[in-house]
């Protein structure tokens, strides 16, 4: 029977669809896809093409508008597929734009849409590049410049820590492939990620909202992501319920997002983010969304959860207790750039910072250090035990600060500073109290205390601190 529709000579075969996106990675930039299968009896409208030709799709979508910059989110995945999986509306695409050519750095965009299976499809291997992850991430914006390098091994938990608008979000979609990088490199296992799309790399993200698919259940959450890799229905389900099982949620199984507590929506996104056996983990915020009792409860299965992880986990956080509870590295970023790196304890108590110190709970200064006395930048000296030369910097905690309404006399302590109360606060059974004056400092003191000094602001005080309560460490 001949075909009344023959083959012109220059005519290819469209890229077959991609499988539905995956929650934890994101879905290529919108280009030419091929239309919905016409219903029963619906008639589709077609040129006439010679033998053997299968027609051209349809024009390619409008792209949708980048996500926010402030915030990491999941782009809109593709329509529904036969099984019925449906992704969530209303999540913004990714901005991804490859230095090097069109969307996901193919220079043509209308090739290599299709989403593959295979958990590492562009390989650029560095023979000579450890396991783990080596990134420097350089984006540049209107009025701000993200310049980090991140370096982590197999089975190692690094927190991103800084203030809001430092650049860890920012960071974060990077690494995800959601945001461009100006310049710099990303390496993943001696991978090379720079110009893979974000739908194509081994990364499973969990989100501050989670973002679960709310009119499937918590199974077939989970499931998606193997599915989007390949498996069939009945393997997905089933490593879908195994994950289930292992974050103690087998009987919320048919359980849809609404019905699901805050702790038991977080297990299921980390779940779905850790059944696709990414390389890289993000957790943006994971706690976040949560009260103080089940951030608690959390935070512990968490930590478990991660110390099983065998590949590299990247956490972004602002609450201090989350990033020294969860991580074996900090990362603390300010205004764009790493300030410090190391471990809790070491920054905890090394802080190089205000905000650092801040986060620690120390009064921080820094001056030039000649034996025992340190002289300040601005302000007077302070007493340390350590013998020291040079630029340092002296930290000491606020409990350690004594203060007296009158002058003390015959005080052991050789630190002694006048000073004003510019500020009381309740912390739990303590009173905290912000001074200013010769030495800007902050004492903590009991209730009772407070009340026999008869504290308020504007009050003077005399504030005193031991040389053995002060820490002194070189610039």
């Amino acid at each position: 029977m001949t075909n009344p529709h023959p083959t012109p000579p220059d005519a290819t075969t469209p890229a077959r669809p991609p499988r539905e996106s995956d929650p934890t990675l994101p879905t290529p930039a919108a280009g030419p896809q091929p239309p919905p299968a016409p219903t029963d009896g619906a008639q589709t409208s077609q040129a006439p093409a010679t033998d053997g030709a299968q027609l051209p799709q349809g024009p390619p979508a409008p792209a949708p508008a980048p996500a926010p910059a402030d915030s990491l989110q999941l782009p809109q995945p593709p329509p529904a597929a036969a099984d019925g999986a449906r992704p969530p509306q209303g999540a913004p695409a990714p901005d991804r734009e490859s230095r090097t050519g069109g969307p996901g750095g193919n220079p043509n965009p209308a090739e290599g849409r299709t989403l593959t299976t295979d958990p590492h499809p562009h390989p650029h291997p560095h023979p000579h590049q450890p396991p783990g992850l080596d990134a420097h991430l350089i984006v540049d914006r209107a009025s701000f410049r993200l310049d980090i390098t991140l370096t982590a091994a197999p089975g190692d938990v690094v927190a991103l820590l800084g203030p809001n608008g430092a650049g860890k979000t920012t960071a974060l979609r990077a690494l995800a492939g959601l945001t461009p990088l100006t310049d710099g490199h990303l390496c993943l296992d001696g991978t090379s990620l720079d110009d893979t799309p974000p739908e194509s790399r081994p990364v499973g993200v969990v989100f501050q909202d989670y973002l679960l698919f709310p009119h499937l259940t918590a199974l077939d959450n989970v499931a998606f992501g193997p599915r989007c890799r390949g498996a069939s229905k009945a393997e997905a389900r089933s490593q879908a319920a195994a994950w289930l099982e292992r974050m103690g949620l087998s009987a919320h199984a048919g359980v849809k997002p609404r019905r699901l507590s805050g702790g038991q929506a977080q297990r299921v996104a980390l779940a779905r983010a850790l059944a696709t056996r990414p390389r890289l983990l993000l957790l943006d915020e994971p706690l976040a969304a949560l009260d103080a009792r089940t951030r608690l409860e959390i935070r512990a299965q968490l930590r478990r959860r991660l110390a099983e992880f065998e590949a590299v986990s990247v956490l972004v956080t602002h609450d201090p207790l989350d990033a020294m509870v969860l991580a074996d590295r900090l990362v603390v970023v300010e205004h764009g750039r790493v300030v410090q790196e190391g471990t809790p304890a070491d920054i905890a108590r090394h802080p190089r910072t205000d905000y650092i110190a801040q986060l620690v709970g120390l009064n921080l200064y820094r001056g030039q250090a000649a034996g025992h006395a340190v002289r300040l930048e601005a302000g007077p000296a302070i007493t340390t035990t350590e013998e020291l030369s040079g630029p340092v910097f002296v930290a000491f905690p606020p409990s350690a600060v004594t203060l007296f309404r009158d002058r003390p006399s015959g005080a052991s302590a050789r630190n002694l500073w006048r000073c004003e109360v510019a500020g009381l606060e309740t912390r739990g059974d303590q009173i905290r109290a912000d001074l200013t004056g010769e030495l800007p400092l902050a004492a903590d003191l009991t209730t009772v205390a407070a009340a026999e000094l008869e504290l308020y602001p504007g009050a003077s005080v005399w504030a005193t601190v031991k040389a053995t309560q002060t820490h002194a460490y070189p610039a």
